[in-house]
């Protein structure tokens, strides 16, 4: 058994004696008054943000230290176990 049109309408007639129109109307006004605030914060914070472009970091290369003789030796070993 589903929903009818009656049923809606009873649920509906309940709800206005319940809170009353005017307790209803003062919600819809604080829900509305709700997002309207909400969006001026979010236009507020879109215009605060200025439009920079990507952020460049200075960097110098450095040039690769050698090996010394134990690190040569070990890279070697580990190179010939992979290919054999």
């Amino acid at each position: 058994m589903g929903l009818s049109w009656s049923h809606i309408l009873i649920v509906l007639v309940l709800f206005v004696l319940l809170f009353g129109r005017g307790k209803i109307s003062e919600l819809m006004g604080d829900v509305a008054q709700g997002i309207k605030s909400f969006k001026k914060g979010m236009a507020e914070d879109e215009a605060e943000a200025p439009a920079k472009g990507p952020k460049v970091i200075d960097h110098k290369t450095a040039k690769p230290e050698a090996l010394s003789t134990k690190s040569a030796s070990r890279v070697k070993a580990a190179r010939t176990r992979k290919s054999g």
